[in-house]
């Protein structure tokens, strides 16, 4: 009677659990259940915002309200004309996502004379009191004359009445008002960082009576590449956990090589540094540890241009949400969402497949056994990294060809790669690599496995994913 008990309860949580024997007595891992099937490249559905699901999705920002997640992106529409006004979407899971409609009915009066625009771009939602602040951008590619402007409702899913512009900025102008996101520090004060390769990503406090900057303040600069490098899609959240703030940013091409890359600091101005130390504002060094990249796994259509995050702190647990375009054509943007695990020394890492509805538990080393596909995050490539193929062997070695190399297991879900490599490593003889393992979905090859997701002792971000036990 438990048992039967038990196995509806973990159907109605959306999981599955599987036995998995070993030497030791196995343990029962808990997967994640068979999420909806992607529907890619679908030009039939092309007019029918109903049925888009996670189609159409550029520039996520997340906000939950009571047991619903909304998503706020950009107007976008593959094969057409997109409609202006801010597409809003909502899920009760983070899995399945259901159309909204828009939040404003075009692109308001003030923000198209400054900017000429035609549609809105890089929303981000907070709530104020009791009431919800709806802040948008408005600009054209490849300039600087934009536009952050905000609306407020007594709903999330509106009527929104516009208040205007938040933050402007001119041709010329030093810094860029585009990618608003809407952080609170550790003492409850507003903040709003935003920027773009137009001078790089800045910071300021804004009042909480209106929402807009406080008199006086000016921005502040966290965060800039050399010359006219990109970067832009600023996101900070504050971990009390860790009691640093995190800012994470897209690098390079929207279209082809986005990537995400992410740095922390004691104060929400400032200054950020990565994994390696390196501060945010030194324009001399590729600063910022990578997170997120385009990616394929062997014998597999892959993801491209993976960027533009908002973070999700539920709780105890942490997603990224961002857009990525399927390889096979990169003029489809798609909304993922991804579960975060920490490392032990307090660093974001991204899980190597979509979120399903999965979650941390405890693992035996015999669960890890097997075949991984695994790639590395090269800081300094930031094309489409596809994946390699290694054994974790039974007696603690990795079947890489040179004997040397070896793998622990230790903890609730940790483990340890030692690969030897003297001209690489960092220090000593091993490039370490350190990663938690996790039940997911293999939307490659549909069907439940283990992933991890972790660092070398470099700072390079690695992911794996189980491909034979």
């Amino acid at each position: 009677m438990r048992k039967w008990i038990f196995f509806v309860l973990t159907g109605m949580l959306g999981i599955v659990v599987s036995s998995c024997s070993s030497d030791n007595g196995g343990s029962s891992i808990i997967y994640p259940k068979e999420p909806p099937r992607d529907r890619l490249y679908d030009s039939s559905i092309i007019n029918d915002e109903a049925k888009w699901g996670m189609m159409n999705v550029h520039d996520p920002s997340i906000f939950k309200d009571g047991e619903w997640y909304y998503i706020f992106s950009t107007d976008v529409k593959v094969g057409g004309m997109p409609r202006a006004g801010i597409q809003v979407r909502k899920s009760k899971d983070l899995i399945h996502w259901q159309w909204v409609g828009y939040a404003l009915d075009g692109v308001p009066e003030e923000a198209e004379k400054w900017t000429g625009a035609t549609n809105l771009w890089a929303p981000d939602v907070t709530k104020i009191g009791d009431t919800y602040y709806l802040y948008y951008v408005a600009s054209t590619f490849g300039k600087n004359q934009s536009f952050i402007g905000v609306a407020t409702s007594k709903s999330i899913e509106g009527p929104w009445e516009d208040k205007g512009a938040v933050l402007k900025s001119r041709q010329g102008d030093e810094w860029n008002a585009l990618d608003p996101n809407i952080v609170y520090d550790a003492d409850g004060n507003i903040w709003m960082d935003f920027g773009s390769f137009f001078g790089g990503i800045y910071i300021i406090q804004l009042d909480p009576k209106t929402g807009k900057p406080l008199e006086g303040a000016r921005p502040k600069l966290i965060a800039r590449r050399g010359g006219q490098d990109a970067i832009e899609g600023p996101y900070i959240i504050y971990n009390k956990q860790q009691k640093k703030y995190y800012l994470f940013t897209s690098f390079d091409s929207l279209m082809y090589d986005y990537n995400v890359r992410v740095a922390r600091s004691d104060r929400i101005d400032g200054p950020y540094a990565d994994y390696n130390g390196n501060l945010m504002t030194d324009t001399s060094l590729n600063a910022g540890t990578k997170i997120l990249n385009s990616y394929q796994f062997e014998g597999s259509n892959g993801w491209v241009a993976t960027g533009h995050n908002s973070v999700l702190q539920d709780g105890n647990d942490y997603y990224i949400i961002h857009h990525a375009r399927g390889d096979q054509d990169t003029n489809w943007p798609y909304l993922h969402v991804r579960k975060i695990l920490w490392s032990d020394d307090g660093w974001p890492m991204v899980s190597p497949e979509r979120y399903a509805g999965e979650f941390e538990q405890q693992l035996n080393r015999e669960d890890v056994i097997g075949d991984w596909q695994i790639i590395e995050l090269d800081k300094d490539d930031n094309s489409q990294l596809t994946s390699t193929t290694i054994t974790l062997l039974k007696n603690g070695k990795i079947d890489k060809g040179n004997g040397k190399d070896y793998w622990e297991f230790s903890g609730k879900n940790n483990v340890k790669l030692y690969f030897y490599d003297p001209d690489h490593a960092l220090k000593g003889a091993y490039r370490i690599e350190t990663a938690k393992v996790i039940p997911a979905w293999d939307w490659e090859n549909w069907r439940p496995t283990l992933v991890f997701t972790g660092f070398d002792q470099n700072g390079t971000a690695v992911w794996g994913k189980r491909i034979k036990p």
